[in-house]
């Protein structure tokens, strides 16, 4: 329904501001004279570059589409391995004892505990298609031991805080688009990404962990949060020391180096499980076409509206608008241009994918604005599409504070995408 509202909202604003455009330009003598605001021919041009926005928009989702089929195959059939060769209970079995304490109303050894770990172990590794029904699954068990049915236990909020909050290991997606938008290096956001999806979910973490008394100071929890924010901030100081082109160098040794060794990774654990390997990556390579089949009318419908949002001028008003309040306040103003696709996350994930799109094609992949949209679209999470998604499932109809943790965690993550980007490309 939200995404629904979204959709007819940007033909109906543009349509709105292309009228008020057109109206000026006719009587811009009057405007000019007493409101000294100026109209001119680009003015009387906006429902014809409206109208060409849409064909243009139509034949770029098509070009994106098809090249991330190819990627979207190829990294579906790598996970694949990954997946049928243990990765996910490998995972499992080495945070247990980190989340056996977040979620304390569950009882030992329930079948909940388990569906949790493999839910955001699959989040953690990419593995979307795996993720989604896992989660459902986990919140099934869940609302089998919550003691008022119709509103959201403790630990469902928990459970919906950090899978809101978006922690993603690979964001294959994102790099994907980033190719195809025509990126000399898709790869070098992915070191930005792992560390502002970081402080996303140790932030929705913490908020949840007030609202719910959890003893953030326990041993095992201090020791996991403790040593990962310990090397993360450690890592970031090591960069700050660093001359700009000195840490755009590392972005991109590591980012590579991290994912062709989960690559080598999975294909040694599965000679070491002894599965059929080619027939497990062609097992996930076609999830990975169909999954970029399917992406194509959501993508074409978004990146046509998101098109004819900015033709009409629309979209120019409201970032600068926010860039005239944001300088007013003596804060640089680049970030801006990358804001809608930050705006656009908790409300609809194929959304947000088609304004990062946009960004990247307005501005260039490898621009500042490109490369913080991709930043923006890989850290944070779909909030209220998965808390309606979730919750909806099992009929819970009173989520208490979910929303507000969620948001929080996504506000987390916007602010650490920010200056992790300033970091590492301004």
């Amino acid at each position: 329904m939200v995404l629904n509202y979204i959709f007819v909202g940007f033909f109906i604003l543009a349509f709105v501001v292309a009228i008020l455009r057109t109206i000026g330009y006719y009587f811009r003598d009057f405007f000019q004279e007493t409101i000294h605001i100026t109209f001119t021919d680009a003015d009387l041009n906006v429902f014809p570059n409206m109208v060409q926005s849409t064909f243009d928009m139509a034949e770029t989702s098509l070009s994106i589409v098809i090249y991330l089929i190819g990627v979207m195959t190829l990294w579906l059939g790598i996970m694949k391995i990954g997946e049928n060769a243990g990765a996910i209970e490998k995972l499992s079995k080495w945070v247990s004892p980190f989340f056996q304490k977040l979620f304390p109303e569950i009882p030992k050894n329930h079948p909940a505990s388990g569906s949790i770990i493999m839910n955001f172990s699959a989040n953690m590794l990419g593995l979307d298609n795996a993720a989604t029904p896992l989660g459902l699954k986990a919140m099934d068990q869940l609302q089998s031991i919550n003691t008022t049915k119709d509103t959201a236990s403790n630990a469902q909020i928990m459970f919906l805080v950090l899978n809101t909050s978006g922690l993603t290991l690979i964001p294959i997606s994102v790099l994907a688009l980033r190719g195809a938008a025509g990126s000399a290096n898709p790869s070098d956001v992915f070191i930005p990404i792992l560390l502002a999806t970081f402080f996303a979910t140790l932030g929705g973490l913490m908020v949840t962990a007030l609202f719910q008394k959890i003893n953030l100071f326990n041993k095992t929890i201090l020791k996991w949060l403790g040593s990962l924010t310990l090397i993360i901030i450690g890592f970031i100081y090591f960069l700050m020391q660093l001359p700009q082109n000195e840490v755009e160098k590392i972005s991109r040794f590591s980012g590579n180096f991290v994912l062709f060794s989960v690559i080598i990774a999975f294909l040694i654990l599965g000679l070491k499980r002894k599965i059929n390997i080619y027939e497990s990556f062609i097992e996930g390579a076609k999830d990975g076409f169909q999954v970029g089949v399917k992406i194509i009318p959501y993508l074409v419908a978004m990146l046509v509206a998101i098109g004819v949002f900015r033709a009409s001028g629309a979209l120019e008003l409201l970032t600068g608008g926010i860039k005239y309040l944001v300088s007013g306040l003596g804060f640089g103003t680049s970030f801006v241009d990358a804001l809608p696709t930050a705006f656009m996350k908790p409300l609809s994930g194929s959304g947000a994918r088609a304004m990062m799109v946009e960004t990247m094609n307005t501005f260039g992949a490898d621009s500042f604005a490109g490369r913080l949209s991709a930043i923006f679209q890989g850290s944070t999470e779909t909030t209220f599409y998965t808390i309606a998604v979730y919750y909806g499932a099992v009929n819970i109809k009173k989520t208490r504070y979910t929303a507000s943790a969620g948001l929080i965690a996504d506000g987390i993550g916007i602010i650490s995408a920010i200056f992790i980007a300033y970091l590492f490309f301004n």
